[in-house]
């Protein structure tokens, strides 16, 4: 029986790296039913792992008090990834390019890198009070990720 489409929905969940296989596990039931190649839905969960390891690490400070709210909203051809964290918010452009010639050892500064690599679109959100909030978009059916050169058609 597959799910209902469109789909939203909604966790709320402590910054805790444990619950980066909750999330996972979700994703993975909503992707199932909609027969997303294997290799896409692969790419999918690790750029939701990334945001999630962001948010959790950076922007909550692996405060298991702060909460990281997480969104997943499916259409039939598409869907949004959102999570937002209750931190001090950064500025994405400041992140520093982990294929410069400086950064190729460096073990820290891939999680954007990845997101970007992996999906169609990001977009960034900085709320008054604090929090970011990301938005990761993928179109299904769309060119899948080639990890040794470029995605077609990304940002």
């Amino acid at each position: 029986m597959s799910s209902p489409v469109p789909q939203t929905i909604q966790l709320r969940v402590g910054s805790r790296y444990e619950n980066i296989e909750l999330v996972q596990a979700v994703l993975d039931e909503v992707l199932e039913p909609l027969e997303i190649d294997e290799e896409s839905s692969y790419w999918m969960g690790i750029a939701l792992r990334e945001a999630l390891t962001n948010a959790m690490k950076h922007g909550n400070k692996l405060n298991p008090e702060k909460r990281v709210e997480v969104g997943l909203e499916v259409t039939a051809d598409a869907i949004d990834i959102l999570v937002q964290d209750e931190g001090s918010g950064f500025d994405p452009a400041a992140v520093e390019d982990p294929l410069a010639p400086d950064n190729l050892l460096k073990t820290q500064g891939r999680g954007i890198f990845y997101m970007r690599k992996f999906m169609d679109k990001i977009e960034y959100d900085f709320g008054a009070g604090g929090g970011t909030k990301v938005r990761l978009h993928k179109k299904f059916g769309g060119p899948s990720v080639d990890v040794e050169g470029d995605q077609g058609g990304a940002e």
